[in-house]
């Protein structure tokens, strides 16, 4: 079996063994936790690597599923809040979070349209750059001044999401070939989602555990409800995409979401125990995409299967 071969059979079960390895090496986390921002940093910069600025266009099914992510996001938290503000802030961000940096990376595995994707991720985290400063401020402000918190998490948030635009925008003039280098190799967006899912898993476990009894009702409120907003969206997302010719796209730029940001997010700006729901994102959208990858994996060999039979038996009968 080549390397490559391998690469591919094991792939669909990476993203879980980086859950695993994080929820049982929780407690050396804190060793490594401070790499979070700049693995999003990279992560970002592989992905906007591979934009050629006149291939890029702002298809209609981009518009439809930014507004789903941030007016979904906005009426999930209105709704939710008088209920529980902390689940209401956990599932806004759920919904509110930006595509994965390596959606496209699984769109492309999958059979679905890459550059699309990539078109809808460079649109969801500018739009998130821009406005989660206000909405986070607004979401957890609580008594204190929305507008200096907005300038605050701006100065956090949009340097790491804009900058890696403006550097992979300036390497693509002044150096070309370091430029196409790096978006050639979308898949290692791939690797570095992995490492950067055993750091915020691993994180978010530590937090989870430190929390008091009480707090497991809604834990598992939490834990449950992304379960569901997960699945909507993976299901929003193929309705619309089905109405322009590519529901992979549609389903895999809505649903499977940027949760090492989320997290991130969640623990700084908004209260803590909300990042539990990204968190089970996690393992939620992980779940669909192995399976998804599984069955087209499958599907895929049974075809390459029936190929090498169909050869065989022509040759026979020559």
């Amino acid at each position: 079996m080549k390397a490559n071969e391998i690469r591919q059979r094991l792939k669909p079960w990476m993203l879980p063994a980086a859950m695993l390895s994080g929820l049982l090496f929780h407690s050396y986390i804190s060793y490594v936790a401070f790499l979070t921002p700049y693995l999003i940093f990279v992560m970002l910069l592989i992905t906007f690597c591979k934009i050629n600025p006149r291939e890029f266009g702002v298809s209609p099914v981009i518009w439809r599923l930014l507004a789903v992510q941030v007016l979904g996001g906005v009426v999930a938290y209105v709704v939710i809040r008088p209920f529980s503000v902390d689940v209401a802030q956990g599932l806004f961000i759920c919904v509110f979070c930006p595509t994965a940096t390596a959606a496209p990376v699984v769109t492309g595995m999958l059979g679905g349209s890459v550059i699309k994707l990539i078109a809808y991720s460079l649109v969801s985290n500018v739009t998130v750059a821009v406005t989660a400063p206000c909405l986070l401020a607004w979401i957890g402000s609580g008594d204190i001044d929305i507008m200096a918190t907005a300038a605050s998490i701006m100065q956090q948030v949009a340097p790491l999401i804009l900058l890696p635009l403006v550097v992979a925008l300036v390497m693509r003039k002044v150096t070309p070939r370091l430029h196409q280098a790096i978006g050639s190799h979308q898949s290692l967006s791939f690797y570095i989602w992995a490492v950067s899912l055993f750091v915020v898993v691993g994180k978010s476990v530590s937090f989870i555990l430190a929390e008091p009894a009480s707090k497991i009702p809604e834990i598992i409120i939490l834990a449950f409800g992304a379960g569901v907003v997960c699945g909507l969206q993976f299901y929003v997302g193929r309705r619309i995409g089905a109405r322009f010719g590519d529901r992979i796209s549609g389903a895999q730029g809505l649903g499977q979401k940027n949760t090492v940001l989320a997290i991130w997010l969640a623990l700084t700006f908004l209260n803590p125990i909300s990042s539990v729901a990204p968190a089970a994102y996690i393992a939620w959208q992980n779940t669909i995409n192995s399976l998804q990858l599984y069955y087209r994996q499958k599907k895929e060999l049974k075809a390459k299967h029936n190929c090498v039979s169909n050869v065989k038996l022509t040759k026979h009968n020559l």
